[in-house]
């Protein structure tokens, strides 16, 4: 089952998310890759796909990609970004793939949203023997001024909403004695006035505010870069990497 501020957030943001998100670093992302075998003769699920940030990096190993994603105007904006892809509505709970039938599971951005046992049972029946599960988030460096001045702006409209900042996500992974490998990337996003606001709509709790609240906020994010000026969004890259 997908979150509601989830389903709700990124159906009505899924423009502002292609235009906004950042990628990830690559170096990260080859980390991913190598360690879980990613490449020709090889099938990758790339699991709640948004418009497809990770998916299009994971298309040069060579390995068959497919991305499930359960928000109909994601999958739209993936399709339209990474043609030739194999793009399929699904949830981490309920995937709709054979037992053993693929080779690796990638997350970007999303474990945190899963019912994480639910979603841990699911993934390791459609894995392979050996196969295993990589997960990727940018998590905002909030040393950094604009991104701390963002956070000022935006926390407290998160409400109840589930964030990889609580840890609460490796609750499922302990529970199950998995043990998780970790690497890290310090990362940065360039950005306009434009490009922050969107990167700021993107957020799910933002994209489902009454239109004059968010408008209005958006304004004061959009009053932090001078008009002709870029301003940098600091990140680290977090991957984990393990056997389900």
């Amino acid at each position: 089952m997908i979150h509601q501020a989830a389903r709700q957030g990124f159906g009505s943001g899924s423009e502002a998310y292609e235009r906004g998100r950042p990628s990830y670093h690559p170096d990260a992302v080859a980390w991913l890759i190598e360690g879980l075998g990613i490449g020709p003769g090889r099938t990758v699920v790339d699991l709640a796909a948004g418009t497809g940030k990770l998916t299009r990096l994971l298309v040069p190993s060579g390995a068959r990609v497919l991305a499930i994603e359960p928000v109909a105007a994601m999958r739209d904006r993936l399709a339209e970004q990474v043609p030739g892809v194999e793009v399929r509505e699904g949830t981490a709970e309920a995937l709709g793939l054979r037992d053993g039938s693929v080779d690796a599971v990638v997350v970007g951005q999303a474990f945190h949203w899963f019912d994480g046992a639910a979603a841990l049972a699911g993934i390791h029946r459609v894995l392979r023997p050996g196969g295993g599960l990589g997960l990727v988030w940018n998590v905002r460096d909030l040393a950094s001024p604009l991104q701390a001045a963002v956070e000022e702006m935006t926390e407290p409209h998160r409400g109840e909403t589930p964030s990889y900042a609580t840890g609460r996500w490796r609750d499922a992974f302990d529970t199950a004695g998995i043990a998780l490998e970790q690497h890290q990337e310090p990362y940065e996003q360039q950005v306009d006035a434009e490009a922050l606001a969107d990167r700021v709509g993107s957020t799910s709790f933002i994209a489902v505010l009454p239109d004059e609240a968010r408008l209005a906020l958006l304004e004061r994010v959009r009053a932090l870069i001078p008009a002709g000026e870029v301003g940098r969004l600091r990140y680290t890259t977090n991957a984990y990497r393990c056997r389900p």
